[in-house]
């Protein structure tokens, strides 16, 4: 009988390692698998007097091979390697957007600017003219174009960003579920449950980032960034919450039993997290950018129109129209306060959002996203309005403490750019004055430039007399005597002329204004040269190279992306072989425990076969 219960015992065990490597072998393509295998231990002996005799063997376990420190550091990686797998796809997609000829701004900025050195070259071409107002209008369309495909990768990003959402609550609410199962069986959980949880983790992670934390019951609790995604048998729930300031967008939050919870920004990692950093680091700063082009172009556009006159003789007029800056309330405001907005220094102009509070009966400003303190000069009044980076606002109505509001200056510019002008003839290519030097002069002043200051008074103007009284004092028309000081234009009631040199006691001009169809040029000069115009950054920056300056940026974040991508893709290989070498399943290596198992069942079944040609040569014994 001892011989019949050891080769038994042997059948048995051998079977068990055979079916454990017949699972590894129909496995071997099944995702998240981890190959399993059968230990084995010898049954204690049995002491007969003379000795212990063995009897037999016993499965001490079924294991399975895993390593939980490198699948913790894959949760890791896949988390990374999903955020910049997001990020790298959508940055470049914008870094082909402005840098392509068929796409960006450069060639129809180059084109617009030529059509204006065309008027230069023929002021009184109807053709330049017209020219010059097609191009301007193409300049136009294109910046809504470009504005158009933002706001569609906006809208694209935030309908992934709500499916990746549901997938990621799926997973962990899958997640808690297999806790429950694995924490019930105790030490007996059956290994492919773990690797189902494990692979649904690391699904997981590859959404939001995962930071594992296993428990004494057998469950594996779910972090990222702070957040607590599975803890046991209960899941948490990610959800997109309307944003306070922006009916347009969602934000991420958590649903918690005392109410949905705002996630702070870089909460999360993975693909969500890829898809917020795009959203708000990437994306929403190349419209700001683009906008604040768009509002530069349009402003000193119009600004240096209306300082010409125009085919007719009449003072110029606006070129292009812009929205003003949109100022969003939030949405828990409890005041009855509005702003009204406006561009009033393109060189203060940053593009970024602010956010505006009402505390204490005053108002501050704060930069978004990082709380950066602003300075804010004025009341908000007409008379007084706030003014923050270029901007100015006029308060109506009453705010209550407490109150917030964010100021976009310029993330609605590029959309809304429109050429207002259509007749060739109102644009203002010549100067509006035209200055004649008294022969007498003794010094050697001569006029600048010269502008149109208002439009309105400027229609009754006719003629003006400058006289100099000393170096430093001159009248208008005779008036009452006036400080000059070199490098400040000389301004009378509706317009100003810029004086160069010295001018000395006794010297006069006589200023006229220029006649309707008059070929002069001078403020065509001036409109052909504000791509070079130092207007931006505090006016160290031309637009042409501020231009330059967008798409060189984008360009860097793109090729950074797809550089950081390339290397967490050899990282997360890296990591991947790691964990094949001890979790793979390896055919060669399954073929040859299937010989060996093969062989030692056979072998078992022959000490069987003998035990039962003992016993049955027992029994003919006896029967004799």
């Amino acid at each position: 009988m001892s011989v019949l219960s050891t080769g038994t015992s042997a059948l048995l065990a051998f079977q068990r390692a055979l079916g454990t490597v017949s699972h590894n072998v129909a496995n071997v393509n099944t995702e998240g698998y981890s190959r399993q295998r059968v230990d084995l231990e010898a049954r204690p002996g049995q002491n007969v007097g003379a000795g212990y005799v063995g009897s037999g063997v016993s499965i001490q376990k079924l294991q399975r091979l895993a390593d939980g420190l490198n699948f913790a550091r894959q949760a890791d990686s896949s988390g990374e390697l999903g955020r910049l797998k997001q990020l790298s796809t959508y940055a470049d997609r914008l870094d082909g957007l402005f840098s392509n000829s068929s796409t960006g701004l450069a060639t129809p900025w180059s084109n617009f600017y030529g059509t204006v050195k065309g008027v230069v070259s023929e002021p009184g071409s109807s053709i330049a003219r017209g020219a010059m107002l097609d191009s301007a209008d193409q300049l136009a369309a294109r910046f809504r174009a470009m504005d158009s495909q933002l706001t569609s990768m906006g809208t694209e990003s935030d309908q992934r960003l709500a499916a990746q959402v549901d997938v990621a609550n799926q997973l962990a609410t899958e997640i808690a579920k297999l806790n429950e199962q694995i924490t019930t069986s105790g030490s007996n959980a059956s290994p492919d449950l773990i690797d189902q949880r494990d692979l649904r983790i690391d699904k997981l992670a590859a959404l939001t980032g995962a930071q594992v934390v296993p428990q004494d019951d057998g469950a594996l609790n779910v972090f990222s960034g702070g957040q607590a995604l599975v803890l046991g048998a209960r899941a948490g729930k990610l959800t997109l919450a309307q944003d306070p300031y922006r009916a347009d967008r969602k934000v991420l939050s958590m649903d918690t039993p005392g109410g949905v919870v705002k996630l702070p920004s870089g909460s999360l990692s993975g693909e969500i997290g890829g898809l917020l950093e795009f959203r708000e680091r990437v994306l929403d700063p190349a419209r700001a950018d683009l906008g604040r082009m768009a509002t530069a172009f349009a402003v000193s556009m119009n600004t240096q129109n209306r300082a010409g006159v125009d085919y007719t003789g009449a003072a110029g007029a606006d070129l292009f129209s812009i929205v003003p800056p949109p100022v969003n309330a939030n949405a828990l405001n409890t005041g009855t306060a509005s702003f009204a907005a406006s561009i009033t220094d393109v060189s203060a102009l940053k593009g970024s959002d602010v956010e505006l509070r009402f505390n204490a009966g005053t108002w501050s400003a704060f930069r978004s996203g990082t709380g950066q303190a602003l300075t804010m000069t004025g009341t908000g009044t007409a008379a007084s309005p706030l003014v923050v980076e270029g901007v100015s606002l006029v308060v109506s109505g009453a705010a209550a403490n407490g109150d917030k509001f964010t100021l976009r200056p310029t993330s609605e510019a590029a959309g809304s750019l429109q050429l207002i002008q259509k007749d060739p003839n109102k644009i203002a290519a010549a100067s509006p004055l035209t200055a004649k030097i008294d022969t007498t002069n003794l010094g050697n002043a001569k006029p600048g430039t010269m502008q149109v200051t208002d439009a309105t008074q400027f229609a009754s103007f006719t003629t003006a007399q400058i006289d100099f009284i000393d170096a430093t004092h001159y009248t208008i028309d005779g008036g009452a005597p006036q400080v000059f000081t070199p490098g400040q234009p000389i301004a009378g009631t509706s317009w100003s002329m810029a004086v160069d040199g010295t001018p000395e006691a006794g010297d006069s001009f006589t200023l006229s204004r220029t006649p309707a169809k008059s070929t002069d040029n001078s403020n065509a000069r001036l409109l052909a040269a504000l791509d070079d115009k130092t207007v931006l950054d505090g006016g160290t920056m031309g637009m042409t190279t501020g231009l330059s300056r967008i798409t060189s940026r984008i360009g860097s974040d793109s090729a950074n992306a797809q550089m950081n991508l390339e290397a967490q893709q050899v990282l997360h290989d890296q990591i991947t072989a790691e964990r094949d070498s001890v979790s793979g399943v390896n055919l060669d290596e399954e073929a040859a425990d299937m010989l060996r198992y093969q062989q030692a069942y056979q072998a078992a079944a022959q000490v069987i076969s003998a035990a039962d040609t003992m016993f049955q040569t027992l029994l003919g014994a006896v029967r004799r």
